[in-house]
């Protein structure tokens, strides 16, 4: 239907797959276990595998997106997150792009979520817009960093995710499969 002046009134914008999704890692990805530095405790979430399988398959390629501020607290050592991302990809399969802040909360940096850093980083790594990707996560600050790169979110909420913070998000979603339906992934 035309405006009252008679210019065609644009409808609404035609979904397309983002050109990468990025997730967070503790949470979303896998069961969380604070601080984890033990590759034998990574579990994914059972929809993980399926997910990315998805993406690979949509050719849309992956990142991870990462707060590790046990690395700033003494609990855990790069080489400990590192090993940690290492057993995740044998067991889902290879992710495109890891990027963690190693830093606390009160370090002040530009990485640490909900900053946009390190979507920043991983949609430069990746040779993405950051406003064409999509973030998931679990969490407000994952949705923040997300908000702030200028990317869409996802939240897939958890036991441990606060009310507020679904009651905030635009998008919700009950698992990782549902979040890649939300975001028109074929």
């Amino acid at each position: 239907m035309p405006a009252p002046d008679g210019r065609p009134v644009p409808g609404p914008p035609v979904p397309r797959p983002p050109a990468a999704v990025l997730f967070d890692r503790d949470g979303t990805l896998v069961h969380d276990v604070p601080y984890n530095g033990d590759p034998a405790k990574v579990d994914p979430v059972a929809t993980a595998r399926p997910a990315l399988e998805r993406l690979r398959r949509a050719g849309i390629p992956t990142g991870v997106v990462s707060n590790q501020s046990g690395v700033a607290r003494g609990l855990l050592t790069p080489a400990d997150v590192a090993a940690v991302n290492a057993r995740l990809d044998e067991l889902v399969g290879p992710i495109g792009v890891w990027a963690w802040c190693p830093h606390g909360e009160a370090d002040g940096c530009a990485c640490r979520k909900p900053a946009p850093g390190l979507v920043l980083d991983a949609a430069r790594r990746l040779g993405v817009d950051p406003a064409a990707c999509a973030v998931v996560g679990d969490i407000a600050a994952d949705l923040g960093a997300a908000r702030a790169a200028g990317a869409r979110g996802v939240l897939v909420p958890t036991p441990t995710t606060r009310a507020e913070e679904v009651a905030a998000a635009g998008l919700v979603a009950g698992d990782l499969l549902e979040a890649l339906d939300l975001l028109d992934v074929p």
